[in-house]
């Protein structure tokens, strides 16, 4: 009878030890990476238990792979027969899902310029890059290039009443592949807020939006070295901001010792050949995509303008001559992983 009040106080001593455990485990972190828009899209959440992780991640799995669907450039699906009936140049009825990304390009495309255009679907497929086939050996015909660049395809060639809507252009064929990747993550980290998650980062190919932290510390990422393996630099992430980059390294082929990439530039036809990498920052994914792009195509001479233009406070780009030109607000953020040989800072 003596032994019952060890037994008790074992066992409560044995009740605190567990919940001192508890307490002290770390938060969980649940990752999970698909094949979406054609890169691997890694979607993080931290301080979350399974079984709501699950929940969530299998609600994005869902999402993402019917935007993937609906904005697919070339595999059939609404953008697909949405760029059949704007060859047609006459009324119809627009598709619900692609309707909103016309009207979003229509201020983008304004404010880049037009150096972020959408409506070059048929250069893009000229160039070979609408495959799954793999990539194109060779440069298309100049003659070829020339008649599309003439045609002048614009977003602001389509013209919207109410539902309906037709290109006053023939040569326009959607492809929102510039700006469809941001504004996927912006919807995923709308959902992923409305569960209740707080702290979440989705990360597209190194392009990503996060949202709190992780645990005590910020995200922090590494963006891409443009020529070597690894990366060029490191940067803390804060809540609600977007990273995106566009680099020449990509998606590329090679032909008599000169490489042709995928990032066009509408005015010429031909790749940007100014640029070969552009980083941005903005708490907007599908305006930090699209400006990637734009300022890409910019170049070293005009990017300031885009990036003025577009509302793009940090950005760095590195000029085909290895040149880093980066804003104040992005040097003071960004760590190099070693100094850079030319810098110019605006």
């Amino acid at each position: 009878m003596k032994a019952k009040p060890v037994l008790v106080k074992l066992a409560l001593l044995l009740i605190v030890s567990a919940s001192l455990q508890a307490c002290s485990q770390p938060p969980r972190e649940h990752r999970e990476t698909l094949l979406v828009f054609g890169t691997l899209v890694e979607i993080t959440l931290y301080d979350l238990d399974e079984k709501k992780a699950t929940e969530v991640i299998s609600g994005i799995r869902e999402d993402l792979n019917a935007m993937n669907f609906m904005w697919h450039p070339w595999e059939p699906g609404p953008l697909g027969r949405t760029n059949e009936l704007l060859a047609m140049t006459r009324w119809f009825s627009g598709n619900p899902s692609v309707m909103p990304l016309i009207e979003r390009s229509r201020k983008l495309a304004k404010q880049s310029h037009n150096l972020y255009n959408p409506a070059i679907g048929k250069l893009i497929a000229l160039w070979g890059y609408h495959s799954n086939k793999g990539l194109a050996s060779r440069p298309p015909p100049a003659e070829e290039i020339r008649k599309l660049v003439e045609a002048n395809p614009q977003i602001s060639d389509i013209v919207v009443d109410g539902i309906r809507m037709k290109s006053n252009n023939p040569a326009v064929q959607l492809d929102f592949g510039a700006m469809a990747k941001g504004l996927a993550i912006d919807r995923e980290i709308d959902f992923i807020k409305s569960q209740g998650v707080k702290n979440a980062i989705i990360n597209a190919g190194g392009d990503l939006k996060a949202i709190g932290k992780h645990g005590d510390r910020p995200w922090r990422i590494g963006i891409r070295h443009p020529r070597k393996d690894g990366v060029i630099a490191a940067l803390n992430v804060n809540d609600g901001e977007s990273v995106f980059t566009s680099g020449d390294y990509e998606r590329f082929f090679e032909y008599q010792g000169k490489r042709y990439h995928h990032i066009l530039d509408p005015r010429t036809g031909y790749p940007a050949d100014q640029s070969i990498s552009v980083t941005v920052i903005h708490p907007d994914a599908a305006t930090a995509d699209a400006a990637a792009t734009a300022i890409f195509v910019a170049g070293p001479q005009q990017w300031q303008q885009i990036a003025k233009d577009m509302g793009i406070r940090y950005v760095m780009l590195i000029d085909k001559d290895n040149t880093v030109h980066i804003t104040r607000a992005m040097n003071a953020r960004i760590e190099f992983t070693e100094p850079p040989e030319k810098i110019r800072i605006y």
